[in-house]
């Protein structure tokens, strides 16, 4: 049994199944801006949540340990523990130097947004806007170069 015997309708014709306009749009990720933001860290969730954030933000983040020592760097991971202490965030220190630190959960007693942003109103749809006012001005040899970094 096939076709219509079977119960099933012939697809729709294939130009309303490629129509653009007919197709659903999900919007995109909504990033919070968090540059210079020091969030409270009232308890384990609130700094748990945090530095969730904070892995997920591409700047650099400024720690300060309970024993009063700063560390200012980049978080490239991170490993969630079942206790504070069996949890830890690594990161890139901001001096250049190529050791990776890892600070304990437990350890950290505020957080601070210090970096740039360094995505931050870099969406490919702002290049592919510059591309087209720099052509439309007549321009020759263009191209999508990123922008210098700090």
């Amino acid at each position: 049994m096939s076709g219509r015997e079977s119960g099933r309708t012939p697809p729709a014709p294939h130009s309303v199944m490629t129509d653009p306009d007919s197709l659903e749009v999900v919007s995109g990720t909504q990033h919070e801006k968090l540059e210079g933001w020091v969030p409270e860290l009232a308890g384990a969730e609130e700094l748990r949540a945090a530095l969730e954030q904070a892995f997920d933000y591409r700047g650099d983040v400024r720690i300060t340990r309970k024993d009063g020592g700063k560390i200012e760097g980049y978080i490239f991971d991170r490993r969630t523990g079942k206790t504070l202490e069996e949890s830890f965030v690594r990161l890139m220190p901001k001096d250049g130097s190529r050791q990776k630190i890892a600070v304990s959960y437990a350890d950290i007693a505020a957080l601070a947004f210090t970096g740039r942003d360094m995505a931050a109103g870099k969406s490919w749809e702002n290049w592919v806007r510059q591309y087209w006012e720099k052509k439309a001005a007549g321009e020759t040899g263009i191209g999508l170069e990123p922008e210098e970094l700090e």
